[in-house]
């Protein structure tokens, strides 16, 4: 009998894909991950709560679990760079780092350490090992989650099973109540990777000082004051406090920062400023493939986004993506993901936004 030890996070999809590998045959055990270590702004500590929904349904579910602790690993691994990427008034995505640093990284490690054969998560997505690994969509478009896996290496998911694959979120919900699971029908989590919802303003306080500046206009008109640039990400509408300065021309939002004078520029109803042709990328990752110099596929350049027709052209530090059609709030800091169909390619770091 293969053993399979799954990430459990206290959730319907981590619970899900539990039992459904056990009713396979599988030997399934729980690894509960605690990644992070600080009560929210209410005092309360949400990983103990999601560690007690774990042993609840791991016991419903009469499998073996652990709790291992790699707090530290996040923090130096993750958490650093989300931070570094603030301080140069990029918006990182540190989900996207998490999967790759720890949950396919040192928890992989641990599970081979517990006799492990496999290693799975309740990941949306599909995986097709052969000849090699490629990541493949999820059956459910909707909570599709292969845009979040884009930096994970391939040699990272030889040994990867994902046993949502081939599930709506709806069927997976219906499968937890049927077994009458405690969690059946608990939310989704939201927030960023472990550190969960909180106010992110407050919280990004602790770590960064901000300092506060002009809010200007393309035309050079100052209309405001900002409280510190890691606070905005380019496209945004809201939390500029500038609505007595609305007018009957649409709202304002975010074209550009300027770290190096402190400026955040603004535009008022325009939207044409948002619209870029073209970015460079750098950190490529490829799964499954691999590219010629020059191809076009399809691309995601945020997760809540329909993929778009793109030209990329590989160089030395990366690759130049080409739009077939303008695109709207491209950010830096964020990633640009590539599709070929069914399959995710992989994708890279928007470093450079050209208009």
């Amino acid at each position: 009998m293969k053993t399979v030890v799954i990430g459990m996070s206290g959730g319907v999809d981590s619970t899900v894909s539990a039992l459904l590998l056990k009713e396979q045959g599988y030997n399934v055990i729980g690894l509960y991950m605690l990644n992070w270590e600080e009560e929210n702004a209410q005092g309360v500590c949400s990983a103990e709560s999601d560690f007690s929904d774990v042993q609840r349904v791991c016991s419903a579910l009469d499998i073996p679990y652990y709790s291992v602790n790699f707090s530290k690993q996040y923090y130096d691994r993750v958490f650093s760079y989300f931070l570094d990427e603030y301080r140069r008034g990029r918006t990182p995505n540190p989900d996207v780092l998490c999967n790759r640093e720890i949950k396919f990284g040192p928890f992989s490690a641990y599970a081979k350490k517990l006799g492990a054969d496999y290693v799975a998560t309740g990941h949306y997505c599909g995986i097709e090992h052969g000849g090699r690994t490629r990541l493949l969509k999820a059956k459910d478009a909707g909570k599709d989650q292969t845009y979040f896996l884009n930096q994970v290496r391939e040699s990272q998911l030889e040994n990867v099973l994902f046993p949502l694959a081939n599930l709506e979120k709806s069927e997976v919900r219906s499968i937890a109540e049927k077994h009458s699971l405690y969690n059946a029908k608990k939310k989704d989590s939201t927030g960023i990777c472990f550190i969960g919802e909180r106010n992110f303003r407050n919280f990004l306080k602790n770590y960064l000082p901000a300092q506060s500046g002009r809010i200007i206009t393309l035309d050079g008109e100052t209309v405001g004051e900002h409280i510190g640039l890691m606070y905005y990400t380019i496209g945004q509408r809201r939390g500029l406090d500038l609505g007595g300065k609305q007018g009957e021309d649409g709202r304002w939002f975010v074209v550009k920062k300027d770290l190096e004078h402190n400026v955040l520029y603004v535009s008022h109803g325009d939207e044409s400023p948002l619209y870029s042709s073209s970015c460079t990328v750098s950190n490529m990752n490829w799964i499954g493939y691999t590219p010629e110099r020059s191809f076009e596929c399809s691309a995601k350049f945020r997760y809540r986004q329909g993929e778009q027709k793109v030209k990329v052209t590989l160089s030395e530090s990366g690759a130049t993506v080409e739009f077939a059609e303008k695109q709207r709030a491209v950010t830096e800091g964020q990633y640009a993901v590539f599709y070929d169909e069914e399959a995710c390619l992989g994708g890279g770091v928007i470093d450079k936004v050209i208009y």
